[in-house]
């Protein structure tokens, strides 16, 4: 993982390549295609590109119309405005209808940095999770954005991408990526972290140091939370006395209360920590003081992981 590349950055990539493979692919920003770099589709398709201003429920409304003439609408615009400010429209004007748009969200988290906690989502995965019939995904790096926005293209449905600012680190190895499919990183048997967006590569780095330890920790990158893959969360709780999830998201409503449902309704003998932000706002600093600042640097994770290994 030597390449740094930022997951909004491999967006609007994406999405120009799949505006050139399909025709029926448009793009809908809300005055920030330079930061959530839409404006790479806009250059090369200008006639398929819509700006609607500061204005983010009428951008979701507009896409839910364009939906229904059978074009696949990709909604961007800062996760706090797009999964917040415009809750109602995603709710009732796309997911209630069930339209076919792709809510493609930069921004996330706390590593959006200086623009403070008004400006980072840490709740956006618990609002789209519990609207019925949203497909969220999460990708852990460039790469996988690629195959992230190209599956969500080809699924019928609404779907929530969520998309991180911070440059992260690129994965050499290409996984499959398939929706509601978990990725197996790296397999254990003292215990499993799932972790989701640029928190898979912060996991894998802290399970390595571990088993240097002689601590066998597998790693699974769980990309989809949701639909999520109850199979492989509990085909690890049945080998591994300890579950982890790691996400840069609170950890009421996110991955790890995902996580924690199936394992209660499985009723898994399990010890089960969540690892994320814990029911605070977040705050102006530098992505790398703000992850120190909420428990979430590499060196706090990998002692968190440890604690429980030990205890």
């Amino acid at each position: 993982m030597s390449e740094y590349k930022a997951i909004r950055v491999a967006y609007g990539e994406a999405l120009a390549e799949l505006g050139k493979a399909n025709e029926k692919v448009v793009v809908m920003d809300a005055d920030l295609a330079h930061a959530t770099m839409t404006a790479t589709f806009a250059e090369k398709f200008p006639d398929r590109f819509f700006n609607a201003g500061i204005a983010e429920a009428n951008m979701v409304d507009m896409s839910a119309g364009l939906s229904t003439m059978g074009y696949i609408p990709f909604c961007s615009t800062f996760a706090i405005f797009g999964a917040g400010r415009a809750y109602e429209q995603v709710r009732n004007g796309v997911a209630y209808p069930n339209f076919n748009v792709k809510l493609g969200m930069t921004h996330s988290g706390i590593t959006l940095g200086e623009d403070g906690g008004s400006h980072q989502a840490i709740e956006d995965l618990a609002l789209m999770r519990v609207i019925p019939g949203m497909t969220v995904v999460v990708p852990c790096d460039a790469s996988e954005t690629h195959r992230a926005v190209n599956a969500v293209a080809e699924m019928k449905g609404p779907a929530y991408l969520r998309l991180a600012r911070l440059p992260s680190p690129v994965f050499e190895e290409e996984m499959p990526f398939v929706i509601g499919k978990a990725n197996v990183l790296k397999d254990g048997i003292d215990a499993v972290v799932f972790a989701c967006g640029i928190m898979v590569s912060t996991a894998l780095e802290c399970a390595k140091k571990l088993e240097a330890e002689g601590k066998s920790v597998a790693v699974v990158n769980m990309h989809t939370i949701k639909p999520i893959d109850k199979e492989c969360i509990l085909t690890f709780a049945s080998k591994c006395s300890k579950v982890i999830t790691i996400e840069e998201h609170s950890t009421i409503g996110g991955l790890g209360d995902a996580v924690g449902d199936v394992l209660l309704e499985h009723t898994c003998n399990v010890t089960f920590k969540k690892i994320g932000v814990q029911d605070r706002f977040g705050q102006s600093g530098k992505p790398e003081e703000l992850l120190e600042e909420y428990g979430l640097s590499e060196n706090q994770v990998y002692h968190q992981i440890k604690g429980v290994l030990e205890a």
